[in-house]
């Protein structure tokens, strides 16, 4: 996938970019695989706003993934690479020999007309999703699972990949994207490769319209607001925050507060933090 530029008919054409969709091979979703994706504008069952900054965008189909592979020893065609609005990596369509389709994350290299597997038997090459067992030390991988059969919860976003640094006993310990090492199931499935899309980071916005059209509506400043909506606000002309530290509109601390549970299950898991620290 490459970068492409625009001509700067506009001032906010001159830095814009985006995707050429090089790896784009099927530009329609299969209909039997796409759902409705209805909108909530960030607001819970009671139309309380939950999650600020959500809101309008354009229409999606959310595609289903199967993120859990368990259709073991059919092999299966890809079809074609496929643009998904609802998350950074690309995704494959690929049909088993017995006619059943599926979508799945398309990691880099994969291509019309490759063929993939899942399950202990097959092998160790790009696309195909096997135990971690039986996955080399070194190899790099994405779509892992946490726990066995649940499906693959780390590793999903564009560009990214996880390496399989040693097996021993139960556990296999991956170097997750963060940095972090830990330890996960060896019985847990990952495939093989590194998940494509990789320039994804590299597209500018350029525009407030195009983030609208992502469903992200506009964030203030907590500086420009009343001191009673907001710990920043208030004062003559720029005036500083006057505390400690930035602060959420409900006075928590916004910047380097650890939230995580000291006494949570799976730290025993984690073998070294992404700050490079050790679990105590």
């Amino acid at each position: 996938m490459g970068i492409k530029t625009y001509n700067p008919y506009t001032p906010s054409r001159r830095n814009m970019t985006g995707s050429d969709f090089a790896e784009i091979t099927k530009s329609t979703p299969e209909k039997a695989l796409c759902t409705s994706l209805k909108k909530h504008a960030g607001r819970n069952n009671q139309g309380k706003i939950t999650v600020r900054h959500h809101g309008g965008g354009n229409r999606r189909k959310y595609r289903n993934i199967d993120f859990k592979r368990m259709k073991d020893g059919i092999p299966a065609t890809v079809i074609g690479i496929e643009y998904d609005p609802n998350r950074t990596a690309n995704i494959a369509l690929i049909c088993y020999a017995d006619g059943e389709k599926s979508y799945i994350l398309a990691p880099q290299g994969l291509t019309d007309g490759m063929t993939v597997m899942n399950g202990a038997e097959a092998e160790v090459r790009v696309g195909n999703c096997l135990p971690l067992a039986n996955i080399p030390v070194g190899t790099q991988v994405h779509n892992v699972e946490l726990y066995p059969g649940k499906g693959g919860q780390l590793v999903r976003s564009a560009g990214n990949s996880a390496q399989l640094m040693a097996k021993e006993g139960k556990y296999a310990t991956l170097r997750l994207p963060s940095g972090e090492m830990r330890m996960v199931p060896i019985v847990c499935r990952a495939t093989v490769g590194v998940i494509g899309n990789g320039d994804h980071n590299l597209v500018n916005i350029g525009k407030a319209g195009r983030k609208r059209h992502m469903g992200i509506r506009p964030t203030v400043r907590g500086s420009v607001m009343n001191p009673n909506d907001h710990p920043h606000g208030g004062g003559e002309g720029r005036a500083p925050i006057g505390r400690p530290g930035p602060c959420t509109p409900w006075g928590k601390p916004a910047l380097g507060l650890k939230t995580r549970k000291k006494k949570k299950a799976s730290n025993k898991l984690i073998v070294r933090r992404r700050d490079g620290r050790a679990i105590k």
